[in-house]
């Protein structure tokens, strides 16, 4: 099983360092009985196709209310301001107080299934704080619409927890937490022994962490790595992939703002965009509009077009020719090689 996973791993969709452009769409008052909610969008995405996997943000308490732009302030979008690569939708509903409603994200989720062209079986799920009271509760509601799901220093008063042994479950909750008691993930893991073996589920204490110091893990490429390794298809959880408190401390480590190109648009009810900023980095506060009622700009490309691409970690010819805008079976061709190749770190990949 341990050289199964060693090849899914290189083979998922992920890129650590490379510098992208990322679309954040902002979507108000659009799903009746839902939340307000951005979607990234990388610029590997091409509209009408089916390959595109996705990860639900719930954040903490301290983002709950009524100004979208909070939800960038840690946690997933943050990360990708701050130059973290995660080739993925990503869906950020904002909650605007109380505990997370199961039914309203579900339906935030599914109005974006309607928008957007995404893997259905690659749909993962992780919150921190009152995010992990939440995923607990999106989880064990559906857990069949889910490929897997990590809850961060969180817990929940539902009664019923069989639910969460149906897909893969990371529970990570620091010993030194003094906001939520990791007695609150324990109480849940031992409701989910409870109801029978829980074979999809991965416990871990973080010994001396506290409740903040939990949000460094949406900083680490092995937390995206993870979530994007299962598929609801496949109900195994790869345990190969670990994350340590000392992994924690580079969770800052080789970051730029600039990295990144980040362009924000306010999507309209008529399904007409208002760009609003395109920012060098993060901010709280929308900018003023620089155009009204634009279409959805194309992704750019350099007026020279690169004729090689340098393998980097985690690339796959997936991933290689979505950037590029061509086809594996192109790539194949050109390289001689098959599409179940596997491709070694600075291995040069032709794309002309």
């Amino acid at each position: 099983m341990r050289k199964f996973w060693t090849i899914l791993v290189v083979l998922i969709p992920f890129a650590l360092f490379s510098q992208s452009e990322y679309t954040f769409y902002a979507y108000r008052g659009v799903v009746p009985n839902g939340y307000n909610f951005w979607v990234s969008v990388p610029d590997t995405y091409q509209e009408g196709q089916d390959t595109m996997p996705v990860i639900v943000f719930l954040h903490g308490h301290s983002l709950c209310g009524t100004d979208l732009n909070r939800v960038r302030k840690y946690g997933c979008l943050d990360a990708i301001s701050m130059g973290r690569d995660i080739n993925a939708l990503i869906i950020a509903p904002q909650n605007p107080g109380g505990p997370w409603n199961a039914a309203k994200v579900m339906n935030v989720i599914e109005y974006v299934q309607g928008q957007y062209g995404m893997d259905t079986d690659r749909i993962s799920i992780v919150g921190m704080s009152l995010g992990g009271y939440g995923t607990f509760e999106v989880a064990a509601t559906y857990p069949e619409k889910f490929s897997a799901a990590m809850a961060l220093c969180g817990g929940s008063s539902r009664s019923d927890f069989c639910g969460l042994n149906k897909l893969p479950l990371w529970i990570i909750h620091g010993t030194a937490d003094n906001a939520v008691p990791i007695s609150q993930s324990e109480k849940i893991v031992n409701a989910m022994k409870a109801c029978g073996p829980a074979k999809l589920l991965r416990f871990d204490r973080f010994k001396g962490i506290n409740h903040s110091q939990l949000a460094k893990m949406f900083y680490l490429p092995d937390t995206y790595r993870w979530l994007l390794s299962h598929n609801r298809q496949d109900r195994t959880v790869n345990k190969d992939i670990s994350i340590t408190v000392s992994d924690m401390g580079a969770a800052y480590q080789n970051i730029d703002r600039a990295a990144n190109k980040i362009t924000v648009i306010n999507k309209g009810k008529n399904n007409t965009d208002t760009v609003v900023e395109t920012p060098a980095a993060n901010t709280s506060t929308e900018a003023t509009p620089k155009s009204t009622t634009t279409t959805k700009p194309a992704a750019t490309t350099s007026s020279k077009k690169p004729s090689v691409h340098v393998v980097k970690k985690g690339d796959t010819l997936y991933s290689i020719a979505k950037r590029y805008h061509t086809t594996v079976d192109k790539l194949c061709k050109i390289n001689h090689i098959k599409e179940t190749s596997i491709l070694s770190l600075g291995q040069k990949i032709k794309l002309r």
